[in-house]
């Protein structure tokens, strides 16, 4: 059983924002930022390629009114909302979760930096997406 489960069946503590009968939110231990928030679904799917679209679309409902809430209350400036897919894209743990992020500015504990890759032939890859 994942760490999460475990969180969900309650056999490891953890500081509960919210929970209802398909979602559950709590803080991160690491809290990245003052606020930092887990929200996972309570049956276990691996990363949102695996979950069915009910689940996910309250998932995503919940993580949007939760993110609100953290922003207001924890006088944010502006808010991340990441998901990872799979250990190439930095998932540790295998049971989908969206964090909600605060930021506060630009220089709190977080960094997201897009750099430009190679170019890419856009119309080959356009014709490969459709």
């Amino acid at each position: 059983m994942c760490i999460f489960c475990k969180i969900i069946q309650k056999e490891i503590p953890s500081s509960c924002i919210y929970e209802d009968d398909q979602v559950m939110a709590f803080l991160d231990l690491s809290q990245v930022t003052k606020g930092h928030t887990l929200v996972v679904p309570k049956k276990h799917y691996d990363n949102v390629l695996d979950c069915d679209p009910e689940t996910l679309a309250h998932l995503i409902q919940v993580t949007q009114m939760l993110a609100k809430r953290i922003t207001e209350r924890c006088q944010a400036k502006g808010v991340n909302i990441l998901t990872n897919c799979n250990e190439a894209a930095g998932q540790s743990v295998m049971h989908l979760h969206f964090h909600i992020i605060p930021r506060y500015d630009e220089n709190d504990a977080i960094v997201i930096q897009f750099n430009e890759s190679e170019k890419q032939d856009l119309d080959a890859l356009k014709n490969l997406l459709q």
